[in-house]
């Protein structure tokens, strides 16, 4: 019988859901642990058991670490605190001695930072200095001065803008009517194939890579706002400017402005994506609307 391969999630998110779906879809043979910020307990999901340990700022369970250290591949979606990556900073030690095959850690592509609607990719300089940005691009530094000192197969994945049929732009517009009105370029990437990009990366032969995962078609807020309306047959969108908006994550998010390739990605990763634009990734949202 084949071994069944093992997998630490530091945090049990979103992405971290459908990466195990994914994994489900594709017949791996695989269980699982993962962490959360209430406490240690069984639970089970999408009809698989498994382990859920408390791990909240400095305060984790520590029977976790038994499975941490026997775990094969290790996802890590906590993003950063008050610029320290928590993960690294309480199971560095412990990383060292592990026998984990390869760690992905998830970070955004907001380390780019403003770059005025133009081109990034792996190379490109990292200007991030927004809230997000900043404490991505210090996270970043961490883990790959951890990965030359210790030799291991760490990996990084810039991530573009999340969107999924739970959370996407045509139940925003639905609930508010509102864009902002300024012109901002972003990428994005639909949650499915977020996960199957993640598969890729930890089943390839390649090591210690950094890429981005984002679709083909970066786009302005505003285009993706009117293709949302025309899908939904709203006649009316209202523009709103960035500085009238009271949330400071929205205001932090429209500083930058940015086009991220996924050249790189696709070609390391010898991969196909389900929705390789943001018109094919809503459409079939709107088609299986409830």
């Amino acid at each position: 019988m084949k071994k069944k391969i093992k997998f630490f999630f530091f945090g049990f998110g979103q992405t971290a859901k459908y990466f195990v779906e994914e994994l489900k879809r594709s017949k791996k043979q695989f269980t699982f642990c993962a962490t959360n910020t209430k406490k240690s307990c069984f639970l089970s999901f999408n009809k698989k058991k498994f382990k859920s340990f408390k791990f909240k700022n400095n305060n984790y369970d520590k029977k976790l670490l038994k499975y941490l250290k026997n775990a094969d591949y290790i996802l890590i979606s906590i993003p950063p605190q008050a610029k320290k990556d928590l993960v690294l900073k309480k199971f560095g030690k412990i990383l060292k001695k592990s026998n984990f095959k390869k760690l992905i850690y998830l970070s955004a592509t907001s380390v780019y930072g403003n770059h005025d609607g133009k081109w990034v990719n792996e190379n490109s300089k990292l200007k991030g200095n927004t809230f997000f940005g900043l404490a991505r691009k210090i996270a970043e530094k961490e883990w790959t001065n951890f990965r030359k000192k210790s030799g291991l197969d760490i990996n990084i994945l810039r991530v573009s803008g999340i969107y999924s049929r739970e959370n996407n732009v045509l139940k925003k517009i639905l609930k508010t009517n509102i864009y902002v009105k300024e012109k901002k370029y972003f990428s994005r990437i639909r949650v499915e194939d977020l996960a199957l990009i993640i598969k890729k990366m930890f089943y390839s032969s390649k090591k210690s890579m950094t890429l981005n995962a984002s679709d083909d078609k970066p786009s302005t807020n505003i285009e993706v706002a009117n293709y949302a309306a025309r899908l939904l047959k709203l006649k009316y969108l209202t523009a709103k400017p960035i500085y009238k908006f009271q949330n400071k994550m929205i205001k932090e998010f429209y500083k930058d402005s940015k086009k991220v390739s996924n050249k790189k990605m696709k070609k390391q990763l010898n991969i196909r994506l389900k929705y390789p634009n943001y018109k094919q990734g809503l459409r079939n949202i709107f088609n299986n609307f409830s």
